[in-house]
């Protein structure tokens, strides 16, 4: 038969409960914890958990209501439930490498591509550049910018097409252009 918490008198009365419930129990449990979580020190936290709230529920533990085993296999159960829903809640974490430090983007190629631009566009017609500029610096359609620059839509594409032959002949180089 399983004490109860009162059949026990002191300050030790509470300590004296659990290791008895451990006595009788601690092994189907830990045995049943051990299965559900596959790790021996994880199932040990379960049993040791699972005695506290056994220590904090001492009343409810009364053969006369039901097992105790039962009720300490159902508390283990559920604890090791609870763990598994926390650790899917939570973002996976990830250590941070200290060896090596962040990778910073290198912007120089970027500025150097800009001045080569900006250096053959001062080597096309200026109607030519107007064109490219409008296009492609500001990002309007042929429409707009054939509102923008008071000519036709059909002017702009025309103008658009040879201004970027002129744009590519003066970035090749002349050993291209020769070609």
């Amino acid at each position: 038969m399983v004490p109860s918490v009162g059949d026990y008198q002191g300050p030790d009365a509470g300590e004296t409960f659990v290791r008895s419930l451990y006595a009788e129990h601690g092994r189907s449990v830990l045995a049943y914890a051990t299965r559900l979580t596959g790790d021996r020190a994880a199932a040990e936290d379960v049993v040791q958990e699972t005695l506290v709230r056994a220590w904090k529920h001492a009343d409810d533990l009364d053969q006369t209501k039901g097992s105790v085993r039962g009720w300490l296999l159902t508390v283990a159960r559920n604890i090791v439930t609870d763990r598994a829903r926390a650790r899917a809640a939570r973002p996976v974490e990830v250590a941070e490498v200290v060896d090596r430090p962040p990778i910073a983007g290198d912007h120089s190629e970027s500025v150097v591509n800009t001045m080569v631009v900006l250096g053959a566009l001062d080597q096309v017609s200026p109607e030519h550049r107007e064109v490219l500029v409008e296009l492609y610096y500001r990002g309007r359609s042929v429409a707009e910018a054939a509102k923008e620059l008071g000519v036709p839509p059909g002017t702009v594409k025309s103008r658009s097409y040879y201004a970027l032959r002129a744009l590519r002949a003066v970035m090749a180089g002349p050993e291209e252009v020769a070609r």
